[in-house]
């Protein structure tokens, strides 16, 4: 693997409203199925020894919007869960939490169906797929979250998951990561496809 390119799933409404989005199975808004679109020439005629892709709808929705017909769904995409943070926004946590920052402060315990992950779950994850990453013939997609892939940024860089805070990642975007003399180095971040209002 020379690289891995990371697509951040299209817009949902959650995420145009800054509400919390790990589990909830949401759909793209016109304007997120219009990013995801947009993500098409920059895989087009390529051929990848590896493509995974989150579960989730909004990234299914992504990748196949994108051109990407060929995949695999790996359950170590996911967002970061929540927990009892699911679908709240951070003001609103914060006026029962003065001063919360979810790198900092992580989440409160859910419900069975969602518990909640800590940064180092996350990390986990994030490990898990970089190391099959590595290990593929071929460059590598993946399209997941937003939070997730900033853990996963953090994770390739040999820096500890809560240094996701440090890389800014919106909707509807493209990044990349290689190498630079066999170090692992970032290539392209957070790059808007479509102009941003």
């Amino acid at each position: 693997m020379d690289q891995m390119i990371l697509l951040r799933h299209g817009e949902t409404e959650w995420s145009r409203n800054g509400r919390h989005t790990g589990r909830t199975d949401l759909r793209l808004t016109t304007g997120g199925e219009e990013q995801a679109r947009a993500l098409a020439p920059l895989i087009s005629d390529r051929t990848f020894g590896l493509v995974l892709v989150s579960p989730a709808r909004r990234a299914r929705d992504t990748a196949e919007l994108a051109g990407i017909k060929d995949y695999e769904t790996d359950p170590d995409l996911w967002e970061w869960d929540y927990g009892g943070y699911e679908g709240i926004t951070t003001l609103k946590i914060r006026e029962r939490r003065p001063g919360w920052h979810l790198w900092r402060d992580g989440v409160v315990p859910g419900d069975a169906e969602h518990p909640g992950e800590s940064a180092e779950q996350v990390g986990a994850r994030a490990d898990r797929v970089i190391a099959r990453a590595l290990a593929a013939d071929g460059d590598v997609v993946l399209v997941a979250h937003g939070h997730y892939l900033r853990v996963l940024c953090a994770r390739w860089l040999g820096l500890p998951p809560t240094d996701g805070r440090l890389f800014r990642l919106d909707t509807g975007t493209y990044s990349r990561l290689g190498f630079e003399r066999d170090e692992p180095v970032v290539l392209t971040w957070n790059a808007p496809v479509l102009p941003t209002a």
